[in-house]
């Protein structure tokens, strides 16, 4: 017993040596033509302004850290982080909103409109809606207890948005492992970085008609019982179901960025299908949460990495794409 409890260690150690190795190296290559502080002199002042607005919608509501957050998520997963997520349809133009992803689900729009309405009056045209979206997801993961990184910045705001990607690339609550890894790899991102990834579902809500499948007929047996019949009471009344109705993605700490998600997954509370099968496929995912659900500190440390990576998916730079007045609308429309 003694022999295996060593051995569990060296194994750990070796495995926190390698994830950290990985995350460095992956950081290094990352530069390109973003940089940390590339409005330091431009709008020294955006830093700020972006926290003060991000900080002020959280203390409002404590949820609102998970949907900006979240945005940023669905904004690279489509052609880049380049803020298309933000466009709104008109007469000749039908954005992203309404994919089958987002409708009734993507929030936090008005957050992003007020912080960028402080940012046009401080620094007019200057900070792009996309680097916005990047610094505020910093943000919501910082007031929630999760550690910090240096955002690269230089990003900027696409002219064009893709329901039709948005419908095929942002992965599904239903998923399963293999189609996860699909997804990710699309837009350049591990298996590692997808698990990694996936612990930002330590805070926020969910809908009922993003699992109700896993609860009706013949009930997801990786669901533990208990849990599964407090979601069944949450989202159903009689014979309708409450697809709208909205509960917490880690019942045990809602609001807190933790690891608590990957603790989680063991005992059947994992509230998504993309969620539970991280673990109950088993494999490489199942040690990664393993890993995660033991090691707070490697999970903080590889989170900001894959974030950083994630951000620098496809960004606009140069002089591609504009710096958006308004964050809902082309500058030519505003």
């Amino acid at each position: 017993m003694e022999r295996i409890s060593k051995m569990a260690v060296v194994l750990r150690t070796s495995f926190v040596f390698m994830l950290i190795s990985v995350g460095a190296s992956t950081k290094t290559c990352l530069s390109g033509s973003l940089k940390p502080d590339y409005y330091a002199w431009t709008c020294p002042e955006a830093d700020a302004i972006i926290f003060a607005g991000v900080e002020k919608a959280v203390i409002q509501e404590a949820r609102m850290a998970a949907s900006l957050l979240r945005l940023h998520f669905h904004d690279c997963f489509v052609n880049g982080c380049d803020a298309s997520v933000l466009l709104d349809d008109t007469v000749t133009f039908v954005g992203e909103k309404t994919a089958v992803p987002n409708l009734n689900s993507l929030r936090g729009f008005e957050v992003i409109d007020a912080i960028k309405q402080e940012l046009e009056f401080a620094c007019p045209g200057t900070v792009s809606c996309a680097d916005i979206l990047a610094m505020a997801a910093r943000d919501s993961v910082v007031l929630t207890g999760g550690a910090s990184w240096e955002v690269q910045l230089g990003r900027r705001d696409s002219l064009t948005a893709s329901k039709t990607a948005a419908n095929n690339n942002i992965p599904a609550p239903t998923s399963n492992v293999a189609t996860l890894n699909s997804k990710f790899q699309n837009v350049g991102l591990t298996e590692q970085d997808m698990v990694t990834l996936s612990g930002a579902h330590t805070i926020g809500k969910a809908r009922c008609a993003t699992f109700n499948s896993r609860l009706t007929g013949q009930p997801d047996p990786t669901l533990q019982k208990e849990f599964l019949t407090s979601l069944q009471q949450i989202c159903f009344q009689g014979l309708a179901s409450n697809n709208n109705t909205v509960t917490s993605l880690d019942v045990e700490t809602p609001v807190i960025f933790d690891n608590q998600y990957y603790q989680n997954l063991p005992s059947g509370e994992g509230l998504l299908n993309s969620d539970q099968v991280l673990y109950s496929t088993g494999g490489t995912t199942r040690e990664l949460v393993e890993f995660y659900m033991q090691n707070q500190e490697a999970f903080f440390e590889n989170f900001k990495t894959s974030m950083i990576k994630m951000g620098n998916i496809q960004p606009l730079t140069g002089t591609n794409g504009e710096i958006r007045r308004n964050c809902r609308f082309v500058n030519s429309l505003g």
